[in-house]
């Protein structure tokens, strides 16, 4: 195609180039005969030598000066007429004498003529131009003409010449087209322009379809392409593209994955709620392919099946416990020990019941009590005490108890983990209602840091929650307490499932992103002490009606026209949330 377009325009060109050609040789064989005319009608005295009464002679005067130029100027013939058109000189003296063969009546009229013309000496170029004598009257005409075969075969002379010039041009341009084809085939893996186009199709069909993200980026880190599953999971747009990657997603370990500021392969970030695998490719071209991968689902998997194997092992626990107390049991009975009997089986319930009734008396959602209570018997098994700090009190207005249940679970499960193992090994839980009126240089209950005044949400309204949950493992160096929050950070061996340093990430996340904090520091007796905020976490607490019926609802009376008091809830029972 390019050999073909190369090879027409260079034919067009050599065509419209010979076409002036032609007209520009005649042009100029015309005005060379027009020249020599008028050089040869000014020589003096040719005017008067027609006057001579003997008239034309083809050895006269007229004839010798007209043959003398003819042969200095390489005219094809130069005739001199008179006023009657008849000729005085021409090449051929047989013609002397007779009239012209062509119209002199406007040399002899006066006016200059060039032209080409057929006359009896055969195709030419002429130029005519009047006669004066020294009065200026036009007593006759010269006439001179160039052969058109001369011209003509200036004009084939050229063509080689012409053609010499357009074959190299064309040479040229073959070459350049080849070297130009053989570039785009490397470029192109010799594909031809359907297969592009069909991979294109084929492409963008793919990119759209698959569950996973693809990022492209270019050499200055500017966002090429985003699928639509990338959008989906780091929250861009389509107009995003062409963006730098730091202005569309931000600062962040996201941007500093994707763009390879972070090495390694299978790199997990957290991305708003989502937790994510990222692994970057780079191209010939300075930029990189990113994939990503959503992964919360299966890390909230495998956090429940941490949990299911941790509750396993307790129940596997407390069904050997359970068997030696039934043998213990049946030993007293046999031995006919009845009240002793009676005393052992109230101790080993007391134990359970005790810390159920002080989990249950002080928190009020039933989600959050039942996490509690299980992670108690897990803790009991790997011979850490759980407490629940006398400060504590959760009422059951939570917003979301499902996101509560997370962080508390996180927290507790790091907590256990650290302090399993050490001398008097206790983990202290304290969950409280913010109204704004603490004191931000209180110390909390396990008498390490003080109350940030930045933990403690804005305005009075008892809608904020602060969490703080201390442990007597080796606490975290202060220089690292910022690090445990970062996605991937660990110092625990990885589980089955996958990767370990997202609880405490996912934490943070959570807190921030309801505009609370997540902050690590030193607990009372050393250990760590990880505090919580959650802004807006409680549902503001219903106002009652005033009046009598509002004070006797306040006090626990009956109201006017009331059956008294609602039966209370059993101790260590929960109360349930209506349903919405």
């Amino acid at each position: 195609m390019q050999l073909a377009i190369v090879t027409g325009v260079t034919a067009l060109a050599t065509g419209l180039f010979l076409a002036p050609l032609s007209a520009e040789f005649d042009n100029r064989a015309t005005q060379r005969a027009l020249a020599i005319a008028q050089s040869t009608a000014v020589q003096p005295g040719l005017a008067d030598l027609l006057t001579d009464r003997d008239g034309p002679d083809p050895d006269g005067p007229v004839q010798r000066r007209a043959q003398r130029v003819r042969a200095a100027s390489g005219a094809s013939y130069v005739v001199v007429l008179d006023a009657r058109g008849v000729r005085w000189s021409h090449p051929t003296t047989a013609r002397i004498g007779e009239r012209v063969s062509t119209d002199p009546g406007p040399a002899l009229a006066g006016h200059e003529v060039e032209h080409i013309d057929v006359g009896t000496l055969g195709r030419s170029a002429r130029g005519k131009v009047p006669l004066r004598d020294g009065r200026g009257r036009v007593v006759g005409a010269v006439s001179v003409g160039i052969d058109y075969e001369g011209v003509h075969d200036r004009l084939l002379a050229a063509v080689p010449e012409l053609l010499a010039y357009a074959g190299g041009a064309l040479g040229v341009g073959a070459l350049a087209a080849l070297l130009v084809s053989r570039r785009l085939q490397r470029q192109t893996h010799d594909l031809a322009f359907s297969d592009i186009s069909a991979l294109l199709s084929e492409r963008e069909a793919m990119l759209h379809g698959i569950r996973e993200g693809v990022v492209a980026l270019d050499r200055k880190e500017r966002i090429r392409l985003i699928n639509d599953e990338a959008q989906r999971l780091l929250d861009l747009r389509p107009d995003d593209t062409g963006r730098p990657l730091e202005e569309a997603l931000g600062p962040g370990r996201t941007t500093e994955v994707l763009a390879g500021r972070v090495t390694g392969a299978d790199l997990l970030t957290v991305r708003g709620s989502r937790v994510l695998v990222a692994n970057r490719m780079p191209t010939d071209d300075g930029g990189a392919v990113a994939t990503l991968r959503d992964r919360t689902e299966l890390e909230l998997l495998g956090r429940e099946l941490d949990s299911s194997h941790g509750l396993i092992d307790a129940l596997r626990a407390q069904d050997h416990e359970h068997a030696n107390r039934l043998h213990v049991l049946l030993g007293l009975l046999e031995l006919g020990l009845y009240e002793d009997a009676v005393d052992y089986v109230s101790d080993a319930v007391g134990v359970h019941r005790a810390t159920a009734e002080q989990i249950t008396g002080r928190v009020r959602d039933p989600l959050v009590a039942a996490l509690l209570v299980g992670k108690a018997t897990v803790a009991a098994e790997r011979g850490v005490a759980l407490t629940v700090a006398p400060g504590t009190r959760l009422p059951d207005r939570l917003v979301d108890p499902r996101e509560l249940v997370t962080v508390v679970g996180n927290l507790v499960d790091n907590a256990l983990d650290a302090a399993a193992g050490t001398p008097d090994a206790r983990v202290e839980l304290e969950l409280c209602p913010l109204d704004g009126t603490e004191s931000p240089d209180r110390p909390d209950p396990a008498g390490a840091d003080p109350v940030d005044a930045a933990d403690r949400p804005t305005g009075g309204d008892g809608t904020g929650l602060r969490l703080r949950v201390c442990d007597s493992g080796p606490g975290v160096p202060y220089e690292k307490r910022e690090l445990v929050f970062a996605a991937g950070w660990s110092t625990k061996p990885p589980p089955a499932h996958g990767k370990r340093g997202l609880g405490l990430a996912l934490v943070r996340r959570l807190a921030e992103r309801h505009g609370g904090s997540a902050r690590v520091g030193e607990a009372a007796g050393g250990g760590a002490a990880f505090t919580v905020v959650l802004p807006d976490a409680l549902r503001p607490e219903p106002r009652a009606e005033g009046g009598a019926a509002g004070d006797a609802a306040r006090a626990g009376g009956p109201s006017e026209g009331g059956h008294g008091p609602a039966p209370a809830a059993p101790a260590g029972v929960p109360t349930r949330r209506p349903r919405p």
